[in-house]
C-alpha cells in the first residue's frame, strides 16, 4: 500500500506548493483513491510535479463538509475525473469559523452537481469495493479536539456549535492490513478509533490522520497535558500513525516524545509504503 500526500500545510523534501489542505492519494488492492482534494487546484499542480495521475482513480472520497478538504473537487471534475465522489449525506450545509469573524468554510455546492456523488448515511459500513469501506456515526466525546470551538453551523440563521455529524472516515484494507484514513478527525482521534473496533473487531493496522490540534493562540498548560495524555493514548493501541495539516507542527513535537517511532508527519510531496 502507497500513501503519497499530494498538499498539506508544509513543505517536506520534495519541490511542491504547501497550502492549508489535504489531500492523500492511496494506491492498494490494485485501485488507487483520492483521499480528499485540498484546498484548491494547487493540489493537481503538485500532482504534476510528482508525476502522479489523478483523473484515473477508482473513486473520491471527501472526508467532510470543509473547504480545505474539497476544495479541488471541481478542478478535478474539469480535468476528466467523472468517477465516484464519496460524501456524508450532511456535508453541504452551511459551516463558519467564527475565530475572527464569520467566515464561510463549507463547501462548494456545485459539488452535489457532479454525476459521480454518492452520498453515504451515518449509520453502518459502506463499501465501495473489496478494498474501500467508508464509515460515520461516532458518539464518543473524549479528547475532542479544543480546535473545534469556533466552528458552527449556520442554521435559520442562527449560528449552533458544530457537532461533525458531516465527517466521514476511510478503511482501505489490502490482504491482511488495515489502514484508517480520516481528515481533521474533528470528532477525536480517539473516539474514532473506537468507533472503528466497534464496527470493524480490532484496531487498524495504521492511522492517517489530522488531529486538529492547531491553535495560532498557542497552548497553555492545560492543553499540553491534553495533548500529551491523548499520545499516551494512541501509544498503547500499538498502532502506527501517520499525521499532518490540522495537527500543527507544535502539537506533533508534543506527541512525538510519547509515540517515537509510531508517530510521523507527512509532508506535503511524502510518500510512504505500508
Amino acid at each position: 500500500m502507497i500513501i503519497q500526500n499530494l498538499i498539506e500545510d508544509t513543505n517536506g523534501t520534495a519541490p511542491v506548493l504547501a497550502e492549508h489542505g489535504l489531500s492523500f492519494l492511496v494506491t492498494a488492492g490494485g485501485h488507487r483513491y483520492l483521499l480528499d482534494t485540498g484546498a484548491s487546484d494547487k493540489t493537481w499542480d503538485n500532482a504534476g510535479t510528482l508525476g502522479v495521475s489523478v483523473t484515473d482513480v477508482d473513486a473520491v472520497v471527501l472526508s467532510h463538509g470543509h473547504y480545505d478538504h474539497t476544495g479541488g473537487m471541481l478542478g478535478l471534475a474539469k480535468m476528466g475525473y467523472a468517477g465516484p465522489v464519496y460524501l456524508r449525506d450532511n456535508a453541504a450545509l452551511p459551516y463558519y469559523n467564527l475565530r475572527e469573524y464569520e467566515k464561510y468554510i463549507g463547501i462548494d455546492l456545485k459539488i452535489l452537481e457532479l454525476p459521480g456523488l454518492r452520498l453515504t448515511p451515518r449509520e453502518g459500513i459502506t463499501k465501495a469495493d473489496e478494498t474501500l469501506s467508508l464509515f460515520s456515526g461516532v458518539s464518543g466525546t473524549r479528547f475532542a479536539p479544543e480546535g473545534n470551538r469556533t466552528l458552527y453551523e449556520k442554521k435559520d440563521g442562527q449560528f449552533i456549535k458544530d457537532a461533525f455529524e458531516h465527517e466521514m472516515y476511510a478503511v482501505i484494507t489490502e490482504g491482511t492490513k488495515s489502514v484508517l484514513v480520516s481528515g481533521c478527525a474533528h470528532k477525536g482521534i480517539v473516539n474514532i478509533l473506537e468507533r472503528y473496533r466497534e464496527l470493524y473487531g480490532s484496531n487498524p493496522d495504521a492511522v492517517v490522520s489530522g488531529f486538529h490540534m492547531m491553535n495560532a493562540d498557542g497552548y497553555d498548560e492545560a492543553a499540553v497535558s491534553r495533548i500529551q495524555e491523548v499520545a499516551k493514548e494512541l501509544a498503547a493501541t500499538g498502532v502506527m500513525f501517520y499525521t499532518g495539516h490540522c495537527t500543527g507542527i507544535p502539537a506533533y513535537e508534543l506527541m512525538k516524545p510519547v509515540l517515537k517511532e509510531k508517530l510521523v508527519y507527512l509532508h506535503a510531496g511524502d510518500r510512504v509504503e505500508l
